[in-house]
């Protein structure tokens, strides 16, 4: 398989649970809120997007440690099927929980 659709899949597992997982949401935007209110002009809107931007970079990040490690491990140079399986699988772990709002709301 391409490694673009690895790449696409962790995307859209990423941007899941950025969306729809409230509990990451929310303990985002308490953080982000008093931070970034005053440079997006106050605007709750843009507030909660970037709010949700940093909780779908997060699980692309904490998705990626178990592969990361895994080629540290085999003493890989770069990404291969295994370590970007491993990543796509580490994402969608992490946005099982956004995954029932996602259903039920859709897009």
């Amino acid at each position: 398989m391409s490694r673009n659709f690895f790449l696409i899949g962790i995307a859209f597992f990423g941007m899941i649970n950025g969306l729809f997982n409230q509990l990451w949401l929310i303990f985002a935007l308490l953080y982000v809120q008093p931070l970034a209110g005053p440079l997006l002009f106050g605007s709750m809107s843009l507030t909660l997007m970037f709010a949700s931007l940093m909780v779908s970079t997060a699980t692309v990040i904490l998705g990626g440690i178990p592969a990361a490690i895994y080629e540290r491990v085999t003493g890989a140079q770069e990404s291969n099927g295994v370590s970007l399986w491993i990543w796509l699988a580490g994402t969608a772990i992490l946005a099982l929980p956004a995954a029932g709002n996602f259903i039920s709301i859709g897009l």
